[in-house]
């Protein structure tokens, strides 16, 4: 009885902690909840960073808003399993050095309420699997302002 305790205590201390640990890193979990929302309010994450859970083509990905990123980057394998199509091949420069890609092009992209069709995206190895980066190919098509530690981005009407 005594060891079924402590095995009870450790799984309920390591499910707290992993949930914890989970919502530092990605405070904005239930964007999903803002669909019916003209705007997207995005909490910083401790390391200073905005992470949210979106869609690339109806698939679930998490992002991370990079204006540092020309288009949406993300790892080649992570591409694949999500039936991208690639274009062509392509060197670009990267804050890690020269990395080999393939250019591609996605049919939706969501961030909470906002969905654009045919971004621009770029598959890469080196790049994150579990991390999309939420580049400018789709922020440019999109307004965005911060104030302390909240970003809020809204669609651009036509």
């Amino acid at each position: 009885m005594l060891v079924v305790a402590w095995l009870l205590l450790f799984g309920g201390g390591y499910w707290f902690f992993e949930n914890w640990s989970a919502r530092q890193y990605n405070p904005n979990a239930d964007l999903a909840q803002q669909q019916d929302v003209a705007e997207v309010v995005l909490k910083r994450n401790r390391q200073g960073h905005y992470v949210a859970g979106g869609e690339i083509n109806g698939q679930p990905v998490t992002f991370l808003l990079d204006t540092g990123a020309s288009q949406i980057a993300l790892s080649t394998r992570l591409a694949r399993e999500l039936g991208l199509k690639f274009r062509g091949e392509v060197t670009v420069q990267t804050a890690n050095g020269y990395v080999s890609g393939f250019q591609t092009r996605l049919e939706s992209v969501r961030l909470g309420s906002i969905e654009l069709r045919d971004v621009a995206a770029l598959a890469a190895d080196g790049i994150d699997y579990e991390t999309v980066l939420l580049g400018m190919s789709f922020l440019r098509r999109v307004e965005f302002s911060q104030r302390g530690s909240l970003l809020t981005l809204k669609p651009i009407a036509d």
